[in-house]
C-alpha cells in the first residue's frame, strides 16, 4: 500500500497527476524548456495582477509587460494578514498553509494552492528517487524540530506515523539522547536521514568518539540527505565516515519549493520545473550565469499567493552545462544579511568568518558546537558548547587565524554555555550580525 501517496490525495493534493506533469516537464529538450519557463513565468504574473487585488496594487507600478520591470518582492513585502494577500476564489479550504521557521528572523504564514503544493511533493520524491528513495516504502530517520505543544506534537507525530519516519529530536544533543538514538537505529531498518545539517553533524560526532560506523548498526542504510543549514565539507567527511553513506545536500524554502539537490554527479543541481530562477545584482539587474548575486526565485505554479521575483536574501552563483536542461547552482555562500563588516571597509560572508574559526576550534575535539556574534563593527563574540573552557593557546591560535584571513585589530570575547539556543523549529544559526 502507497500510504505516502495515498495521504497527500486524501488531503487533496492530486500527487498522481503531479508526478504525470513532473514527468512530462522533465522530457524537454533545453530549448523547449527554455521556452516553457518563459510561457509559465509571463502567465504566473499575469495571473495575479488579473487575480490578486494585493499584488496588483502593490507591486505593479513600474510593470511596462516586460520580465525586467516586475518588481522584485521580500518578505517584509508579505508580513500582513495571509486573507490580504490571497488570490481571488481562495479560501482556507482550498489551500496549504504553513508558517516559515523564521530562521531569518523574518517568520511568516504563507499559502500554496493544493496544486502547487502537490507539484512541490512531486519534485521531492522524484530527487531523493535519485538514491532510491522512495517515500511510500522507505524508512527515514528524521533530524528536525517537533512543536512543543500538546496537540501539535501528537499532529506531528502522527504524521510521521503516517509517513513511515522516526523524529529524533534536535533540542538534546547529548551523548545520552544519541546513546537512545542508536538504540532506535539498531531497532529499525532505516534507509535514509533526512534533517538538519548540524545536529546530524552532532551525531557523527557522538559516532567517532564510540568508535562506530552507523551501517554497522543499521545495514539497511543508504544515503544522508540534509537541508536547512550550510554544509561544510569537513563535516561532510566526517559524516560519510561514520555513517558509511554517501551525504547529499538540499536547498529549499518552505514557502517555495525544493530549489536545488545534489545529483549524483555532485552538483547541486537547480529545480527549473517548478521554479524560475535568476542572479541578481545590489541595483536588481539580472547577471549573466558564472557571476555571484542575491538569489531571485518566481514559483512557477503558485496560483493561491504570489511569489514573483522573490527575494530569499540568499547569495549564489549559477552555471549552465553545455546542451544540459538544468543549470548547477555553483555556490551558495549564505543569506545578504549575514554579512560581516569590518572597520576597514571590506566585507566577507559570515561563514566565511565561522569556517575560519572552526578549521581551528575544533581541533581538539572539546567543543560540540558554537556560533559567532558580530556585536559590534569591530568586535565578535564566539559562543561555544564544550566540555571545558578554551585554552588561552587555542584563543591565540583562533584570534591569529581571523587576523590572517579577514585583519588585525578584531577583538574577540568567548562565552561557553552548556547547550547552544536554536531557533523554534530546531535550527541552528552559525553567524548572526548585530549591527544591521
Amino acid at each position: 500500500m502507497r500510504f505516502f501517496d495515498l495521504s497527500l490525495t486524501l488531503n487533496g493534493y492530486n500527487i498522481s497527476k503531479a508526478k504525470h506533469e513532473l514527468a512530462t516537464l522533465q522530457k524537454l529538450d533545453r530549448a523547449n524548456k527554455q521556452l516553457d519557463i518563459i510561457n509559465r513565468r509571463n502567465h504566473i504574473v499575469e495571473y495575479h495582477i488579473e487575480n490578486n487585488p494585493y499584488y496588483e496594487h502593490h507591486f505593479l507600478s513600474s510593470y511596462n509587460n516586460q520580465w525586467e520591470s516586475v518588481p522584485i518582492m521580500t518578505k517584509q513585502d508579505l508580513q500582513r494578514p495571509l486573507k490580504e494577500r490571497l488570490s481571488n476564489g481562495f479560501s482556507n479550504k482550498t489551500i496549504y498553509v504553513n508558517k516559515t521557521s523564521g530562521s531569518s528572523g523574518d517568520p511568516f504564514i504563507f499559502a500554496k494552492d493544493k496544486w502547487c503544493h502537490a507539484m512541490t511533493w512531486a519534485q521531492i520524491m522524484d530527487r531523493f528517487s535519485w538514491y532510491g528513495i522512495d517515500f511510500n516504502s522507505s524508512s527515514q530517520a528524521r533530524f528536525y524540530g517537533i512543536p512543543l505543544d500538546f496537540i501539535g506534537n501528537k499532529k506531528e507525530r502522527l504524521k510521521d506515523w503516517f509517513s513511515n519516519r522516526y523524529r529524533f529530536s534536535v533540542f538534546d544533543l547529548s551523548d545520552t539522547a544519541f546513546e537512545e538514538c542508536l538504540v532506535q537505529f539498531k531497532a529499525t531498518a532505516f534507509e535514509f536521514i533526512n534533517g538538519y545539517t548540524s545536529p546530524i553533524v552532532q551525531f557523527a560526532k557522538f559516532l567517532k568518539r564510540k568508535g562506530l560506523i552507523l551501517t554497522d548498526v543499521c545495514p539497511s542504510l543508504r544515503v544522508c540527505i540534509v537541508t536547512s543549514e550550510m554544509l561544510f565539507d569537513s563535516d561532510r567527511s566526517l559524516m560519510q565516515e561514520r555513517f558509511g553513506v554517501p551525504v547529499v545536500n538540499e536547498y529549499g524554502a518552505s514557502e517555495l519549493d525544493l530549489i536545488a539537490f545534489e545529483n549524483t554527479h555532485g552538483e547541486l543541481q537547480l529545480n527549473n520545473d517548478t521554479l524560475y530562477v535568476e542572479i541578481v545584482d545590489e541595483n536588481d539587474k539580472v547577471l549573466p550565469y558564472g557571476k555571484e548575486g542575491r538569489i531571485i526565485i518566481t514559483s512557477l505554479f503558485n496560483k493561491a499567493h504570489p511569489f514573483i521575483r522573490y527575494d530569499l536574501g540568499d547569495i549564489g552563483i549559477i552555471e549552465v552545462k553545455e546542451n544540459s536542461p538544468y543549470p548547477i547552482l555553483k555556490k551558495l555562500t549564505g543569506r545578504t544579511n549575514d554579512l560581516v563588516q569590518l572597520p576597514s571597509g571590506k566585507t566577507a560572508a559570515g561563514l566565511t568568518f565561522y569556517y575560519v574559526t572552526k578549521s581551528v576550534i575544533e581541533e581538539s575535539g572539546n567543543v560540540k558546537e558554537f556560533v559567532i556574534e558580530q556585536a559590534k563593527i569591530e568586535h565578535f563574540n564566539i559562543v561555544y558548547a564544550s566540555k571545558n573552557e578554551l585554552t588561552p593557546e587555542q584563543k591565540v591560535k583562533i584570534e591569529t587565524a581571523i587576523s590572517q584571513y579577514l585583519e588585525d585589530g578584531l577583538t574577540i570575547s568567548y562565552k561557553r554555555v552548556p547547550q547552544l539556543k536554536r531557533s523554534a523549529s530546531g535550527k541552528l544559526k552559525q553567524f548572526h550580525s548585530k549591527i544591521y
